[in-house]
């Protein structure tokens, strides 16, 4: 039975989780050559939905309520870790590219794809940790609930991205086993980064509040530059945005009603 007072192995379990999902799109290499890109770009935008609503809900609200409850300054530090987050991922992103210029183009297109996913999965990791690492401190306006549909979230946006990695990689002439195998890896920071996310939380508490705020900029870093642009480069963007907002109604519906 698990002891739901175990917040480090919560996390952990959760981001297993959030990596099978990823699993469970690259295993699509298998089966398809192809996946519909409607069905994809709809999971994309209902995800970024739901990510975007959990950002403030799991994750900047906590912040502000548990800088306030430690005598800090709360706009000042919630603002700083925000920012930091998003730059953050931003110089990584830079730094990486800037690393592999050398090579050539048809290795430079797979090498990024793959990195851009692996790097946007680690804020994802911290974002679950630090949801359920939270949970430990009952001031915090935080909730099981919460911390598992952040989770849920997450976990949805990975299957296509499983996918978004595995068939190109096919496409490339990579065989099936090895388009298979690179897009499961591209997740498996998610675990690893959860549990540090979790355990940084439970250790420091006088720095939950930045912990917190950075894993939210990071998040909605990745999905403005990531997820809700990719859902747009479908005909109907419209519809595409929709999904988004009944993503974000989800959430925001759980939290005040659970």
């Amino acid at each position: 039975m698990i002891n739901l007072n175990n917040y480090t192995l919560l996390a952990l379990y959760a981001t297993i989780f959030t990596w099978l999902i990823t699993v469970l799109g690259s295993s699509m290499v298998f089966f398809f050559k192809k996946i519909n890109k409607t069905i994809m770009d709809t999971s994309l935008g209902i995800a970024a939905g739901i990510m975007l609503s959990a950002s403030f809900w799991s994750l900047l609200n906590p912040a502000i309520e548990n800088a306030r409850s430690l005598n800090q300054i709360p706009w000042l530090i919630v603002s700083i870790g925000f920012m930091f987050g998003g730059i953050f991922i931003f110089i990584t992103d830079k730094y990486f590219q800037k690393k592999i210029k050398n090579i050539s183009m048809k290795e430079k297109s797979v090498f990024l794809m793959i990195l851009s996913i692996t790097m946007h999965n680690i804020p994802e990791g911290l974002a679950v940790g630090i949801a359920f690492g939270s949970l430990k401190y009952q001031h915090l306006n935080t909730s099981l609930t919460n911390a598992f549909m952040l989770a849920l979230a997450i976990g949805l946006q990975n299957f296509p991205e499983g996918s978004a990695i595995s068939l190109p990689l096919r496409r490339e002439n990579y065989t099936r086993l090895k388009s298979f195998i690179y897009g499961s890896l591209s997740a498996i920071v998610e675990p690893i980064f959860g549990v540090v996310g979790a355990l940084l939380t439970i250790k420091i508490q006088y720095l939950m509040p930045i912990f917190l705020s950075f894993a939210a900029g990071a998040m909605i870093y990745v999905i403005i530059q990531e997820l809700i642009p990719e859902s747009q480069t479908n005909s109907n963007k419209s519809l595409m945005a929709i999904f988004t907002l009944i993503g974000f109604t989800i959430m925001m519906i759980l939290d005040t009603a659970i």
